[in-house]
């Protein structure tokens, strides 16, 4: 099993927030980026899986804060000025995952 696309997974998780909180947020960026950063906490929900990890596991539509209506709520969030750096932070999250799965072929 080749280890650079989970490490890549990561790495990303954690750079693509900073990047985009300091580009878009410039004069703001480091709480930008720990409020997007934040949001990684959306992965417990991967502690309800049975494996907890699977290298191969789409994200997207397979752990419950990775589905349809969630989506739909981080959205919202990202929409309203007040959470949108929540909102933003999570659909970045999710357009990552979606990477990874479109990856793995799923």
């Amino acid at each position: 099993m080749s280890l650079v696309r989970p490490l890549l997974h990561g790495v990303l998780h954690v750079a693509a927030p900073v990047v985009l909180a300091f580009v878009a947020w410039r004069s703001t960026w480091r709480r930008a980026a720990a409020i997007m950063l934040t949001t990684l906490l959306v992965d417990l929900d991967h502690l309800l899986a049975d494996p907890i990890y699977d290298s191969d596991r789409c994200s997207i539509g397979t752990h419950l804060l990775h589905t349809p209506l969630p989506i739909v709520v981080y959205v919202l969030l990202a929409s309203w000025p007040k959470t949108r750096l929540v909102g933003v932070g999570l659909l970045l999250h999710m357009l990552l995952d979606g990477v990874d799965c479109w990856w793995v072929g799923h």
